[in-house]
């Protein structure tokens, strides 16, 4: 398989979804309440469709089950990433994720949830919840049963281009006013810790998972060590933002041509801004916003030419 393969979005409406994915994607999204473009999945939540070539209409699940050989033969038993934007267009619910071990025991094997934010855009003064200010875990029960929610969560201004590594058990929460490219591993599994007393579509408060955001939330908070690196190629500039356990995540930003080497078992790529001619084993795939591809294991070389910005992620 010398072609990329290009992905069709599965949308998910939330409460506090928007209309950022129509107008600034492009997306024929379903509501006016639309939160979350899975753009590359495998979850069964919301699996991708192949849009494109002689495997078109499969699903990524399908794919990587019966065509392992794509993927570089990965041992992982499920696709090992998810790659989604959000549309924050009120805040998120304060939650937290499991690792794999307390997933796997208690979420019926599922994946544990170590995620990571490329800020796209926000409104002025745009701010996310990362982390917590209790020492202790008794300090942090007592500061949730005493509702002090304003002492206990830490929050931090951002701006586009700002990027954040969130590992399993850090506190945390999307501001009003964010689009964001998340990478994470591939899992649906959210405890919410707090959610402002909002009622949910059927007039009743959402639920909450106090106990088992408790029991897996890191205490004290630690703030992870991104430490972003910046290299040029003729064309294009990479930074490098995480290298961690479960993935590795760049930003290209195509300005010429530029020339890659496709030399891991499968990557993930999604064009955030611009447009460009790429070329895989001797085929022009034009790209643009809004496209999502997975480079497979036996691409090799990839030419890209024109003004671009991708987001691109691997295992």
């Amino acid at each position: 398989m010398m072609e990329p393969l290009f992905l069709q979005p599965v949308f998910q409406e939330r409460i506090w979804g928007g209309t950022a994915l129509k107008t600034k994607f492009g997306y024929d999204i379903p509501s006016d309440h639309t939160g979350e473009c899975w753009a590359i999945s495998a979850h069964p939540n919301g699996p991708s469709i192949i849009k494109n070539g002689p495997l078109a209409g499969k699903t990524l699940i399908e794919l990587w089950e019966e065509q392992p050989e794509l993927f570089g033969n990965h041992p992982t038993k499920v696709f090992p990433l998810l790659t989604k934007i959000l549309d924050a267009n009120a805040d998120l619910s304060v939650q937290v994720h499991p690792d794999d071990a307390y997933a796997n025991v208690h979420e019926n094997g599922e994946l544990g949830k170590t995620e990571c934010w490329y800020i796209i855009d926000c409104k002025e003064g745009a701010e996310l919840i990362y982390g917590h200010t209790a020492k202790t875990k008794e300090e942090f029960v007592s500061m949730i049963e005493r509702d002090e929610w304003d002492q206990l969560l830490r929050r931090v201004n951002i701006k586009p281009g700002d990027f954040f590594y969130v590992p399993s058990g850090t506190i945390h929460a999307l501001g009003e006013g964010t689009l964001v490219l998340e990478t994470q591993q591939s899992s649906d599994t959210t405890y919410r810790l707090y959610d402002y007393d909002r009622l949910g579509q059927d007039g009743q408060p959402r639920e909450l998972h106090i106990d088992q955001s408790i029991a897996v939330a890191t205490i004290p908070h630690k703030n992870a060590d991104v430490q972003e690196a910046i290299s040029k190629i003729p064309g294009a500039e990479i930074t490098t933002f995480v290298e961690a356990e479960y993935f590795t995540v760049y930003k290209w930003e195509i300005d010429g041509k530029a020339t890659f080497e496709q030399d891991k078992p499968f990557m993930l790529a999604s064009v955030i801004e611009g447009k460009a001619d790429m070329m895989v084993g001797g085929q022009f795939y034009p790209i643009q916003k809004g496209d999502h591809f997975i480079l497979p294991a036996e691409v090799g070389t990839i030419e890209l030419d024109g003004n671009a910005k991708l987001i691109v992620s691997h295992v």
